[in-house]
């Protein structure tokens, strides 16, 4: 669909339904469209969103203030962040490091997540009539936090005042991670859920119960509702055995009249193929590492996998698997969209471009192995690739003879079938293509209509429930600008590499295994005190006509996903109408999806945080690294270019001096603020985010800040958390590691250092240490052995580099780390007491090791800003 025009930092604030556009520029030849347009309305609308902005959707209902402006407006907002603080003039920018926080926790101790108590229910009277909590309010403000595993609120309480509960430089929201796995997992339910007949919200464990007729009162809108006599219980106890009113998060498989429900077979997966798009312009030394990869990858498929293999330069060829002694393929022309008549003789001819694994494994590395360099004496950049091409063909073959049929005919497959694109180059032929010389007359012209081809191409292969994931590899610039949108329409990833070798081959494996779910739709309710004012994550609005059911007064924010997947997560932030008088609020996740198994799940998740007068004991409940990471998917949003990020480094300075002024205090004699104790690890994730590489200049070139940028906005919150903050731990004798604060006092030569940055991981070896052969081996493997444990599960797989202290490479592990070495002693072993265990030679050996330069360290930074930095934690 056709983005609206706007300014370089305007967002787009309409939402309007849209066919998608017929008129994308095709070969005039051709009188049938390619399967990407397709006419038909999608099921949801998509909004009109600015071009090369994440889809992060934005919902404000009418009349709710702008978290902008605070004028009224009954226009809902997409991508909107709040506007930045500018609470003074803005200090210098300044490059400067930062460090982890020495306590923060390992991913796994976010995946158990704090679940809430369910014994004791209080009696609560209303007349004659007696209504039954399910879940008592504990004494303990802490006890009423029941964060699901995938639902992680940046404080543990709310403040009751508007003006302090809204300060913007703050603010509030939550993480929610609607594909996370829970650890344990949640309480299934094969039936359908009691919903409230007002506003759409679900029966859980907070609401009150009428034991004597059955009926339960909705936390999010106070109306009675009933549950055809299935709460009518003699005890609050007898209740206590639904999972609905024991559990915060239960998962509903829908058994309604669409199917069968569920289907626990690892067959069902078949329904949804992996099909590879290769670039068929490789020279050797590249060509040979992806083949590698491919081989790799194909023996780690399993047998009932279905695959497809599609290469393309000037042409697009599609491999058979029914010669099993031969690698054929059958070839269509590039440079215009394959035409109906050929795509008929394709799919009904008597080739099987889609087979299981099974049948086919032999046949796909023959097809690996016949593969050969590029011939021709050009440049790689100025080679014809027919991508787009090779996309529309791809989503043809996957869907076979069923496009044919009428859409309401078409079986649903189960999850998200995949299109994995393995690019050396950018798209420089046929639809959706660039010219090769950034110098061409008329390439501004030619980029946008290319911009929008792909993304209407990505939206075409989202309603077919196919995800296209696009892994980039070489040297060769492949136009990042160009292929982002239709790897983020169609809900998938974009990633770069150095080269097609170990890290590509593992992502590779992990785009095509991880979990994925298709139809998603996430509903958030909250209780009528709270707003949601933005929402940033891989979704775009859902119209209320489109949504399963509707209900009188339903204010739910809803939000079409554009897959379900494990590593995403939605960003959202919050805001209060007014002073708050309950005693605490709610806040309801539902999420309804399609999973691989073709079950029908609707996983409802509900929190109740309590609400306090006392700003001390809010910012107690204050989650650092929660609080950061929305913070940091706010800024990030608006850095959409180099100088956009430099803009926006000033403006977290001026967050961290509002912050100060408003929660902080004043220093005695002094123009100093000193910032809140309770806040201690706030700043410091700041400062790594406004010089590493998602703001900083650490990362050189900007299309890979613009690729690590999309896919932080996207991230679940392990995944955000270590590219915003790395964490260091530092190998000891006997195989085990300490973790220590991200400082360059860490950097001691007779060490080993493991540092985790989310995309990278760095394994840095002292010099002391890399002279002793034998040590620094098992040093270096055990260093090894730690980085893809940590990684194992991670999408995507980061590099792993190791490098020894002092060479040049060692330059990318020591600009992630604080210069701590420029602080005071006492200041240093404050913040890094492992200090303390240095002889003072030891110390003046380490002191002499640093080289001078002009980044400030922490402390510096925050002294520059007028603010005192908070004591350690």
């Amino acid at each position: 669909m056709t983005n609206p025009p706007q300014p370089s930092h305007g967002y787009s604030v309409t939402v309007t339904p849209s066919n998608p556009d017929s008129s994308t520029p095709q070969p005039e030849k051709y009188s049938a469209p390619p399967p990407p347009m397709i006419p038909g309305a999608p099921r949801f609308p998509p909004p009109k969103l600015q071009q090369d902005q994440f889809p992060s959707p934005l919902f404000q209902n009418p009349n709710l203030l702008s978290p902008a402006n605070g004028v009224k407006s009954s226009v809902p907002h997409l991508s909107t962040p709040p506007g930045p603080p500018v609470f003074t003039s803005p200090v210098r920018p300044a490059a400067v490091p930062f460090r982890t926080s020495p306590a923060t926790p390992q991913p796994v101790a976010f995946s158990s997540g704090s679940t809430l108590p369910t014994s004791s229910p209080l009696h609560f009277s209303n007349g004659s009539v007696e209504l039954q909590h399910q879940v008592s309010l504990a004494t303990e403000d802490s006890k009423l936090v029941n964060e699901s595993s995938c639902a992680l609120f940046s404080a543990h309480k709310v403040l009751k005042q508007k003006k302090l509960a809204n300060v913007q430089s703050l603010g509030f929201g939550a993480l929610f991670s609607p594909g996370r796995e829970i650890f344990p997992g949640p309480q299934i339910i094969q039936r359908d859920p009691h919903r409230c007949h007002n506003c759409g919200a679900y029966a859980n464990l907070y609401c009150k119960i009428l034991l004597g007729s059955g009926q339960w009162q909705c936390v999010i809108c106070l109306k009675l509702n009933g549950s055809e006599g299935e709460y009518v219980a003699p005890s609050k106890e007898d209740l206590c055995n639904l999972p609905e009113l024991s559990s915060p998060v239960v998962d509903y498989v829908q058994t309604g009249n669409k199917r069968p429900g569920f289907i626990p077979v690892s067959d069902s997966r078949m329904s949804a193929p992996v099909v590879l798009v290769i670039d068929d312009c490789l020279d050797e030394p590249h060509l040979q590492h992806l083949q590698s990869s491919l081989h790799a990858f194909v023996d780690s498929l399993p047998p009932t996998a279905r695959i497809g293999i599609i290469l393309y330069g000037r042409t697009v060829s599609v491999y058979d698997f029914s010669e099993e002694s031969m690698a054929s393929a059958d070839v269509l022309p590039g440079e215009k969209s394959p035409i109906r008549e050929s795509l008929k003789a394709l799919i009904y001819g008597t080739g099987v471009y889609l087979s299981p694994m099974h049948a086919s494994k032999e046949v796909a590395h023959k097809i690996f192995s016949s593969l050969r360099p590029y011939k021709l004496n050009i440049a790689e950049a100025l080679r014809d690739r027919c991508l787009g091409t090779a996309v529309e063909v791809a989503l043809a073959i996957i869907q076979g003879p069923s496009a044919e049929m009428s859409r309401g005919v078409v079986k649903r497959a189960g999850g998200n079938s995949r299109i994995i694109m393995c690019a050396g180059g950018p798209n420089t032929y046929g639809p959706g293509s660039v010219p090769h010389s950034l110098s061409h007359p008329n390439y501004p012209h030619l980029e946008k209509t290319a911009l929008k081809w792909m993304e209407n191409l990505g939206r075409e292969a989202h309603r077919n429930n196919t995800v296209v994931d696009i892994l980039c590899a070489g040297t060769c610039p492949i136009r990042v600008p160009i292929l982002q949108p239709l790897a983020k329409a169609s809900g998938g990833v974009l990633v770069l590499h150095d080269d097609f070798g170990e890290a590509f081959g593992v992502n590779l494996q992990r785009a095509s295994s991880r979990a994925s779910g298709s139809h998603g739709l996430l509903e958030i309710r909250c209780s009528d005190d709270i707003v949601i004012t933005q929402v940033v994550g891989p979704g775009e609005e859902a119209h209320v006509s489109d949504t399963h059911e509707n209900f009188k007064n339903d204010n739910a924010l809803c939000i079409q996903m554009l897959s379900v997947e494990e590593t995403q997560s939605f960003a959202l932030s919050m805001e209060t109408k007014g002073d708050i008088k309950s005693d605490c609020v709610y806040f309801q996740f539902a999420v309804q999806y399609a999973n691989v198994y073709q079950a029908d799940i609707s996983r409802v998740v509900t929190v109740r945080l309590p609400t306090v007068d006392s700003v001390s004991a809010y910012l107690e409940s204050v989650q650092d690294e929660v609080a950061a990471i929305l913070i940091a998917k706010r800024t990030l949003l608006r850095a959409k270019k180099h100088l956009d990020a430099m803009d926006m480094r000033g403006t977290i300075d001026e967050r961290i001096k509002d912050i100060a002024l408003k929660f902080g205090s004043l220093v005695p004699k002094s123009k100093l603020h000193r910032f809140p104790k309770e806040l201690s690890v706030l700043p410091e994730l700041l400062f790594h985010l406004r010089r590493g590489p998602l703001l900083g200049s650490i990362v050189g070139h900007e299309d890979e800040r613009s690729v690590l940028r999309n896919l932080f906005l996207n991230a679940s919150f392990d995944l955000s958390l270590r590219m915003v903050a790395p964490r260091c731990l530092m190998h000891r004798e006997g195989g085990t590691f300490e973790e220590l604060p991200a400082y360059d006092l860490a950097m001691q030569s007779d060490t080993a250092v493991v540092l985790d940055h989310g995309t990278d991981v760095f394994i840095w070896l002292g010099a002391e240490l890399a002279a002793d052969e034998g040590r620094s081996a098992a040093a270096l493997a055990a260093c090894r052995t730690l980085a893809e444990e940590i990684t194992e599960l991670r999408f995507p797989a980061p590099r792993i580099l190791a490098f020894k202290e002092g060479s040049s490479q060692a330059r990318y592990f020591v600009s992630r780390l604080i210069p701590a070495h420029k602080d005071p002693p006492y200041e240093q072993e404050a913040r890094f007491p492992q200090l303390r265990s240095l002889t003072p030679e030891q110390r003046t050996k380490l002191k002499s090791s640093f080289i001078h330069f002009d980044d400030p360290s922490f402390c510096e930074w925050m002294r520059s800003l007028k603010v005192v930095p908070p004591e350690p934690s």
